[in-house]
């Protein structure tokens, strides 16, 4: 009698336990980045395979793609929505065409610092962001740190703000970054990720903008001599899934993702400050002569930049300009405390 008490637990208990596990089915997804495979982004999408496995017993795994071998942030966000792509991290700006409110974000001068931009895009705007995205065909999975861009050139070094006058610059496919730069009075050229080094290997652009990870691990320093810290922009990545892939999921599968890829956010920002740190220094040692604007030419991009500014603010939504700097006052009024 005994025995058969414990063959009918054993049998209800494999009873409850089986829905759980029959929600769990084989999926591999492909992730496509710009980046190459050492950068701290494809080691946090790495990550995210190891913890998406580990959550399922194996049934669920992510593949790397790097160096933009499936295509650039634009055409693969656009695979995304097709459904023919499962992931890519493009970066924010990308998104403003679908969703205007996502430029706020890459507003020139915003953030003084990543703990602030941590506050803003993982609290209620950051998620009021994300949540506009399935509209879209499109569902995003976090937010994960690029950082603070700063301008690289191969003609001279960048002591003022006049000084990048003249310079053609490649920068990201966006209206915004190409009036940012133009008012500054660079040639802004808008150009894939992709098609970048080469084109500064062959003299068609001077320089570029982009953070001291990319610019070390992209191998910039090659093609290019002086760097000037100019922080005129904060950028941050976004952790997206087709919307056809996600749909396609149960809703124990979709938790292992969101679970996964809180964790490879939380590693991707640790690892990525940590590599930044660095960067410069490394950057020396190979040779950029890297210069800093005193805070009276910081100033003067300020200026500069006010147009923009106004224009850009009521474009992305005057209210939504004022939500995303409401919730930077209050992350800042936090750090005082």
């Amino acid at each position: 009698m005994k025995f058969k008490t414990l063959a009918v637990v054993a049998t209800v208990l494999a009873a409850l336990a089986a829905p759980v596990s029959a929600q769990i089915k084989e999926h591999t997804f492909k992730v496509g980045i710009g980046l190459s495979d050492d950068h701290p982004q494809a080691q946090a999408v790495r990550h995210f395979a190891e913890k998406l496995s580990a959550k399922s017993g194996g049934k669920m795994n992510a593949k790397l793609f790097a160096s933009g071998t499936l295509g650039n942030d634009v055409s693969m966000t656009s695979a995304l929505r097709g459904g023919t792509l499962e992931m890519t991290v493009p970066d924010s700006s990308t998104l403003m065409s679908l969703i205007k409110p996502f430029g706020a974000l890459n507003l020139p001068l915003t953030f003084n610092n990543e703990l602030e931009a941590d506050a803003v895009l993982d609290g209620p705007f950051g998620q009021k962001l994300l949540a506009m995205l399935p509209d879209k065909g499109l569902v995003g999975l976090g937010f994960w740190e690029n950082g603070f861009r700063h301008v690289t050139n191969s003609r001279r070094p960048i002591n003022k703000a006049d000084d990048l006058a003249g310079l053609k610059l490649r920068v990201i496919q966006s209206p915004l970054f190409l009036d940012t730069f133009n008012a500054l009075g660079t040639n802004a050229t808008p150009m894939p990720f992709t098609e970048l080094y080469t084109a500064m290997e062959q003299g068609a652009v001077d320089g570029q903008e982009n953070p001291p990870a990319t610019i070390l691990a992209s191998k910039f320093f090659e093609v290019q001599k002086h760097l000037v810290l100019s922080r005129h922009m904060y950028s941050a990545w976004v952790l997206l899934m087709s919307k056809k892939t996600w749909d396609g999921l149960s809703p124990q599968e979709q938790k292992i993702v969101q679970e996964a890829a809180r964790e490879a956010t939380l590693f991707e920002r640790k690892t990525i400050r940590a590599f930044s740190e660095t960067a410069l220094g490394e950057l020396k040692k190979v040779g950029m002569q890297i210069t800093e604007l005193p805070a009276a030419e910081q100033a003067k991009l300020r200026a500069k930049l006010q147009p923009v500014l106004t224009k850009y603010g009521r474009e992305f939504g005057e209210e939504t300009t004022s939500e995303m700097m409401g919730e930077l006052a209050k992350a800042r009024g936090t750090a005082a405390k």
